[in-house]
């Protein structure tokens, strides 16, 4: 096993947390649909706040997994689209979500009894 504090592990740490967030979901499987300007975007998820879609939208490109595409014009035309990588990274996230929908209620459940399990132990 290797050593939680090894560059590798942190790295992949950092990665996760990066392409495991919510918001970068739902902009890659957004994105995964064709290139979209920011505004779009907002209105596809409007339950990100500029600020967080702004800072996800910067943290995929700075990954390489999201290019933008600025147009002269007045105002500026900016547009965002994944990169081939972001493209290789849509499967991963329709297989952890496919998984999610088919245990959902096997891990409620689980969750349900270890509550009960601990709500007694503490009340005892």
């Amino acid at each position: 096993m290797k050593d939680p504090a090894s560059p590798v592990c942190r790295t992949i740490s950092t990665l996760l947390s990066r392409i495991g967030d919510k918001w970068s979901v739902l902009v890659v499987t957004t994105l995964g649909e064709g290139p979209r300007r920011f505004n779009e975007l907002r209105r596809e998820i409007p339950a990100v706040s500029q600020r967080m879609l702004t800072l996800t939208l910067r943290n995929l490109e700075r990954d390489g997994l999201v290019s933008r595409a600025v147009t002269p014009s007045i105002p500026p035309r900016v547009d965002y689209a994944l990169t081939p990588l972001g493209e290789s990274l849509r499967c991963p996230i329709a297989a952890l979500s496919d998984w999610a929908i088919a245990n959902v209620a096997e891990i409620h459940e689980a969750q349900r009894r270890f509550d009960h399990e601990h709500d007694q132990a503490a009340a005892a």
